[in-house]
């Protein structure tokens, strides 16, 4: 008994939204969307079979419900007006979509080449700023290290005979010297 004096007591909040929403009310209107995004969402995920078209078509059906809100008869009606409007835009949209055609990865790689996107460009110029940094907060050994073995190429044996340390040293110093170096590009990226 509780639950249907629930639902009618819910249908009586969601017609009085709607007649609030028609007479301009911008926060019935939100609280009717936040009550009917999950059945527009499932609607525009069955017809279309994209979540991301689908939370698109969200936004859109919302759109369209609120510039035509004032052709609503029965505000009592507003979930299946609001419907019939995101089915009837979802059908547009994969109609206008057509059908989805694949495309073999060898022919995405020769359109895009070999060259980096602009975007790829920017963050290796950050992360080397970033590591440039870490290397001048080292200290002068743990930098000497660092950069005979990754910037000179030395082998592991050659650092040993460059520094008049045994292997085994020059590994430990690489090792903790890369540690630092972690820390130092974690704090200057956190600021």
């Amino acid at each position: 008994m509780a639950t249907v004096m629930t639902r009618v007591a819910d249908k009586e909040q969601l017609a009085a939204w709607a007649r609030a929403a028609q007479r301009g009310d911008r926060e019935a209107f939100g609280a009717l969307c936040e009550h009917y995004a999950r059945q527009v969402l499932a609607i525009g995920l069955r017809r279309l079979g994209n979540y991301g078209e689908a939370q698109e078509l969200c936004q859109d059906v919302f759109v369209q419900a609120l510039q035509k809100l004032d052709q609503l008869r029965a505000p009592e009606a507003f979930g299946g007006w609001l419907r019939a409007i995101a089915k009837r835009m979802a059908i547009n949209r994969a109609t206008r979509r057509g059908p989805g055609v694949a495309t073999d990865p060898s022919t995405l790689d020769a359109v895009h080449g070999d060259e980096p996107t602009p975007l790829c460009r920017l963050l290796a110029i950050e992360r080397r700023a970033h590591v440039r940094g870490g290397l001048a907060q080292l200290r002068a050994l743990d930098r000497r290290t660092l950069e005979a073995f990754y910037v000179d190429g030395r082998s592991l044996q050659e650092m040993s005979g460059d520094f008049q340390a045994p292997l085994g040293t020059i590994k430990r110093r690489l090792h903790v010297a890369r540690k630092r170096l972690a820390r130092a590009v974690d704090a200057l990226m956190a600021v």
